[in-house]
């Protein structure tokens, strides 16, 4: 499971304003097309959903007919989150690409069979939002490799259950500078925290940005570093 995310210089994945902001560049969207197209599915939570209203779809036809050859779907299954079920039925996210799946709780579930109809197929959880039935679900409907593009919220449970087993972070050179924007990952107690050191496993320069992979799961071969003292 493959946690992707875009930060600024000081850590935040957006600012505080009305409109999207977009962090990437046209290198790392490309990069991005790419990742998911080798994918099965693609998730993000419900609050990303509702500020964004994105699409989830692979842009490159070129991509999306190398799955169709494999015998894949044009597009990935598209994944979402949400305790509440409050979920607009106009959003872009169920009106194109193919399958959507929609995991909550039993109190969210009416309301999203209300909401929705057969616009997805929902799967309940129980009374809270369980990440590793979750994951166990999903490999039941298939899926071996998914996508994790947020919040948040989902960034954060993900990783402080210790289940992403990839993190691909794209540093952009913008400064955010609002302390009431969204960061990467919320307080929480991650495994090992703080000083167990992840293993790097890749890095890249795409323009002006650079992309850093690492392995949560995997401890990093260099010896730990040693206080600064001025």
């Amino acid at each position: 499971m493959l946690l992707k995310v875009a930060t600024s210089i000081d850590g935040y994945i957006d600012d505080t304003s009305p409109n999207r902001l977009y962090l990437s560049n046209a290198a790392d969207f490309d990069r991005v097309d790419q990742v998911r197209a080798e994918c099965d599915a693609i998730l993000i939570g419900a609050g990303t959903l509702r500020a964004d209203n994105p699409r989830l779809l692979i842009k490159s036809e070129a991509r999306r007919a190398a799955r169709a050859a494999r015998g894949e779907t044009e597009h990935l299954l598209k994944v979402t989150i949400t305790g509440s079920g409050k979920l607009d039925p106009d959003l872009r996210f169920w009106h194109t690409g193919d399958k959507k799946l929609v995991y909550t709780t039993d109190a969210g579930a009416a309301r999203l069979r209300q909401q929705l109809g057969g616009l997805a197929d929902i799967v309940t959880l129980g009374s809270s939002i369980d990440f590793g039935a979750l994951l166990d679900d999903l490999g039941e409907h298939g899926v071996r490799k998914l996508l994790v593009e947020g919040g948040t919220v989902i960034h954060t449970a993900f990783l402080s259950a210790g289940l992403a087993d990839e993190i691909q972070m794209a540093i952009t050179p913008l400064v955010i500078g609002d302390a009431a924007a969204p960061r990467f990952l919320n307080p929480a107690s991650y495994p090992g925290a703080p000083h167990r050191r992840m293993r790097l496993v890749g890095t890249e320069q795409l323009g002006d940005t650079v992309l850093l992979r690492y392995a949560p799961k995997e401890e990093s071969d260099e010896p730990p570093g040693h206080a600064w003292r001025p």
